[in-house]
């Protein structure tokens, strides 16, 4: 039968497939298993799905393909562009597994290329394709409050937004295949230079002596004032670093943004600066500190 909006709208809830339990996936798909989705999860290592499913109380594959038989909806969240090939083609791939009409969910953040590359294989086996990253962190997936950017056709956007919003605080199509990648990258480098101005600012009120747990409630007040002033200040002038997302993780996204920028033509000297700026703090054995330990290359 092909899943069309109607019937997502007649068969809510809907049974979905989650592929990819890391610290985004695995909180994320318990938002669908509480919002009274019946979900199905497939993880790399077999005993991370093990222990979302005794504590969540619902069903496990031992491929991506199995996890997809039956689910109108299969979302994903895997690491790069290889591990996205791996759990959606092949004979194992969720592909493989879906039925007519139905939606693969990337909430992984990967390049443009591999997501137009997919929503046209999806197309010629009868599938639909979103490309949704996502902004909010570790926190967001938590609680529930992810910002998802998305790509591709409008009707299968329409049918999935109201699952999704069961992690989402906002859940956006920005365009065609692919316009979701390129809205995180922009994301990725918004936050970059906010990190490195927030960096030389807080370093530079320590070597002047100021309060700087004061001057931040001070300046964020005014036009300073930013999410990371706000979530991210005090931290790093505290020297804590474990706030969930990683300088590897960052580093690989902000490649993804310098490749995009080489084939299209924009100029990004501050993103390829702070891109090195990172593998800096990577040097010092800062890998899996968080993004804000830009101020460690300065202290």
């Amino acid at each position: 039968m092909s899943l069309t909006p109607k019937t997502y709208a007649a068969c809510a809830p809907a049974p979905v497939a989650f592929l990819g339990l890391g610290v985004m996936g695995y909180p994320m798909a318990g938002h669908l298993a509480r919002a009274g989705h019946a979900v199905t999860v497939y993880n790399r290592s077999p005993a991370k799905a093990q222990a979302w499913r005794a504590q969540f109380g619902q069903y496990t594959a031992a491929t991506p393909r199995e996890a997809a038989l039956g689910a109108a909806i299969v979302f994903c969240c895997v690491g790069n562009d290889e591990d996205l090939r791996s759990v959606t083609l092949g004979a194992d791939g969720a592909f493989a597994g879906m039925a007519p009409g139905a939606v693969f969910v990337d909430h992984t953040t990967a390049s443009a290329s591999v997501a137009r590359e997919l929503y046209g294989a999806a197309k010629n086996i009868g599938l639909q394709f979103i490309d949704a990253p996502v902004s909010g962190g570790q926190a967001g997936a938590q609680n529930g409050a992810l910002t998802v950017m998305c790509g591709g056709q409008a009707a299968a956007f329409d049918a999935i937004k109201p699952v999704g919003m069961a992690f989402s605080k906002a859940f956006t199509l920005m365009g065609e295949s692919g316009a979701g990648q390129l809205t995180k990258m922009v994301n990725q480098i918004c936050i970059a230079g906010l990190l490195q101005g927030l960096s030389e600012a807080v370093a530079f009120g320590q070597k002047a002596g100021l309060d700087m747990n004061q001057v931040l409630d001070v300046i964020g007040q005014g036009a300073a004032q930013s999410w990371q002033l706000d979530n991210r200040g005090k931290t790093m002038a505290a020297d804590k670093f474990d706030f969930g997302f990683a300088v590897d993780w960052m580093r690989k996204d902000l490649g993804l943004v310098l490749d995009e920028a080489r084939g299209n033509g924009a100029r990004l000297p501050v993103t390829a600066l702070v891109d090195q700026f990172y593998a800096d703090v990577q040097a010092l054995g800062g890998q899996r500190w968080d993004t804000s330990s830009l101020i460690k290359r300065l202290k």
